[in-house]
């Protein structure tokens, strides 16, 4: 099975050199890895949830070009057989890439959340999307109060953007 950084580095590599794309997931691979650790995960939930932060955005180049933009719901249906083919040749179980595909299919997707990767991928991205977009401090605090879920992800988020 690849190791994080073997798999950082294959997307790194898809990335083709958008600077953009590849900060952005390493920033949301940064705090979904800390927020996960924090929250005490397991092993095997804790790689689901580094890989699944690393491809979640896999679809974005492909969203671009077909669609003229990168609407999530376009990023979720398109990133889903995406990551699949991505993970083939990773070593990572069957079962390990379905849940990965899962989460990278919903990372837009705000509820029925289900499982810590879920929700700590989520917050990871909003937390990452919100800096690098200036989100509002009410659009943030709305965020906090009704979405997120774990006291980490809260308190990071709270520390960060000074709410």
């Amino acid at each position: 099975m690849m190791t994080i950084s073997q798999i950082m580095e294959k997307m790194i590599a898809f990335s083709e050199g958008n600077i953009h794309d590849i900060d952005h997931f390493i920033r949301v691979w940064a705090y979904a890895k800390t927020i996960g650790e924090l929250e005490s995960l397991d092993a095997d939930t804790q790689y689901i949830l580094e890989v699944s932060a690393i491809i979640h955005d896999i679809a974005c180049p492909l969203c671009r070009e077909k669609y003229g933009n990168t609407n999530g719901k376009y990023q979720e249906t398109e990133g889903m057989p995406m990551a699949r083919g991505f993970l083939s040749d990773t070593g990572l179980t069957a079962e390990q890439i379905d849940r990965v595909a899962f989460l990278v299919g919903h990372h837009h997707t705000y509820t029925n959340i289900s499982g810590a990767d879920y929700q700590i991928l989520l917050e990871a991205d909003f937390i990452t999307n919100a800096s690098e977009n200036g989100y509002s401090k009410e659009n943030v605090e709305n965020f906090v109060n009704k979405i997120m879920q774990t006291d980490s992800g809260k308190r990071l988020a709270k520390q960060i953007f000074g709410i």
